[in-house]
């Protein structure tokens, strides 16, 4: 009874390889034997070779770093763009994801077509030019580019007025690229440091899922399957679609404006009390 129990307990093996064993137990001797053991051998290593995560060489590569450097450079005009205007700094990860993924695949076609061989890329090779590109705007939101950090200088101070509240004599300070560069450094780091116990705390400990990070990684993974390009035509459609809709309706705000208090641009949508209170909105 007992090797009964331990009989069924035990895992079935794939159907491929039973039929190999069964050969075996008919007569088909060492071949059979050899056969099954070939059959779930090749079945192990496909399975390491599915959850293979390829190697961090594989990864980091050049075109990646040239892309999160393309794409990096897009989101952080994107974002001081924003942070000047309205100081609301939307989440696009999701976005970026989707540009790294436009970008590297335009990138093995173009080759393709060219005749030069190279290596597909991987999720994890999205993943990292996502999370550069991510890391790039945020050095220009948090290293102040699009508030405070500009807005340090002497002309800022002087139209402050210098009998303003706060402003004491001789508080500002020219940007420099010396001294730019060592604050963002600072700045970059110390959430580095920080990251590390709050991830034990947050991810490893309450397994707390985040939306953002979340809905990368689903949108990346559905990138890298059979039906992934279709899925990011479907989406790098309507990214395009709607980006052309902005784009020709700011153009037509800027070219019908009349001055500072005229145009599309100020149309009085809540009302003409409200629009002399500055309270407009603006299409964008």
């Amino acid at each position: 009874m007992k090797q009964e129990r331990r009989r069924r307990q035990q895992p079935r093996p794939p159907p491929h390889v039973e039929l190999a064993m069964a050969h075996a137990r008919d007569g088909g001797g060492d071949e059979g034997a050899e056969a099954a053991a070939c059959l779930d051998g090749d079945a192990e290593t496909g399975a390491r070779a599915a959850g293979r995560v390829p190697p961090w060489r594989e990864q980091l590569t050049a075109r990646g770093m040239v892309a999160s450097l393309a794409v990096g450079a897009m989101y952080s005009v994107i974002v001081m763009k924003l942070g000047l205007t309205t100081g609301l700094i939307p989440t696009l990860n999701v976005s970026a994801a989707l540009i790294a993924f436009v970008v590297l695949r335009g990138w093995t076609q173009a080759l393709a077509r060219l005749g030069v061989a190279t290596r597909p890329f991987t999720r994890q090779e999205n993943t990292v030019v996502q999370t550069c590109a991510v890391a790039c705007y945020s050095i220009a939101v948090g290293g102040g580019f699009g508030s405070f950090l500009l807005g340090l200088n002497k002309r800022t101070y002087e139209m402050a007025g210098e009998e303003t509240e706060g402003n004491v004599p001789g508080s500002y300070k020219e940007p420099g690229i010396g001294w730019m560069t060592g604050f963002l450094f600072a700045v970059s780091f110390v959430g580095i440091v920080a990251l590390i116990p709050l991830r034990k705390i947050m991810i490893i400990d309450y397994k707390l899922t985040y939306p953002s990070g979340t809905a990368t990684a689903v949108l990346i993974n559905g990138f890298h399957t059979t039906d992934g390009d279709a899925t990011a035509k479907q989406q790098v459609n309507g990214f395009t679609k709607y980006f052309a809709i902005s784009f020709f309706w700011s153009f037509f705000q800027w070219f019908y404006s009349g001055g500072g208090n005229c145009g599309f641009s100020q149309f009085p949508t809540f009302g003409l009390r409200a629009w002399k209170q500055t309270s407009v909105f603006r299409f964008i």
